[in-house]
């Protein structure tokens, strides 16, 4: 991938263990509050590939994300994904794979163009290694569901995954919208309020979710599996982001 620069921002991945614990240090802020210090790694970290995001005058770390690249659904069950959800119905998928996990900006920076670099990165990285489908997890803050009933509704109305793709339960503690929700009409302007902004980025290149959001007490959050495949993403919006 090199240097990807845009505005004031530059990507670029890891390039040793500094940089890797750099990044962990950002997502134990983003994930654990941002008055906490400390290190949030786990046993996905070393095979992954990191991907950092710096002010480019400063070299301040704003934005991370890691990727585990597999080169058929056949490796699914080496993903982080796979620890939460039955991926058996991906096992088929025949193409290179991507996981897109722990991505996390900077809790005190808000600049939209932090989030333009990242997929600017990712589509970089997607067209070097012939990338079919990206996944990965999405998650919404805390582990109150009704907060996002509007959001959840959305998501069962119009971007559950393919039967074919559709991943099942395995977590202990789900929350099963798509049948808890089936007659419910979600209002958008709520529903886009309570999405959050990565998963808004996949559903607008036409992305897809699971039928169910786990509950993830540790890292208080609830999360939905995602998936993108790649010859799906619109041509335009293919080209806005080659232009980015």
């Amino acid at each position: 991938m090199g240097r990807f620069l845009r505005g004031r921002y530059q990507a670029r991945m890891a390039a040793g263990p500094e940089d890797v614990e750099a990044a962990q240090r950002l997502r134990h802020r983003a994930f654990r509050g941002r008055e906490s210090d400390g290190i949030d790694g786990d046993a996905f970290d070393p095979i992954c590939t990191h991907v950092l995001i710096e002010e480019t005058a400063s070299g301040r770390l704003v934005c991370c994300f890691r990727l585990l690249r597999l080169d058929s659904g056949s490796e699914i069950g080496r993903s982080y994904s796979a620890q939460f959800y039955n991926l058996s119905n991906l096992e088929a998928y025949d193409g290179t794979m991507v996981e897109m996990g722990r991505f996390c900006i900077d809790p005190d920076c808000m600049d939209a163009d932090i989030l333009r670099v990242a997929w600017g990165a990712m589509t970089a990285y997607v067209d070097r290694h012939r990338v079919d489908l990206l996944f990965g997890c999405s998650s919404f803050k805390g582990t109150e569901e009704a907060v996002y009933m509007d959001a959840f509704a959305l998501l069962k109305e119009r971007h559950l995954a393919p039967k074919r793709w559709l991943p099942r339960v395995k977590a202990p503690s789900v929350f099963r919208f798509a049948a808890r929700l089936r007659l419910r009409k979600p209002n958008l302007k709520l529903a886009m309020k309570g999405m959050p902004p990565l998963l808004r980025t996949y559903l607008a290149m036409g992305g897809w979710v699971s039928d169910h959001a786990v509950v993830d007490r540790d890292l208080n959050t609830l999360h939905v599996f995602t998936g993108l495949e790649i010859k799906a993403v619109p041509a335009a919006r293919k080209r806005l982001l080659r232009a980015t």
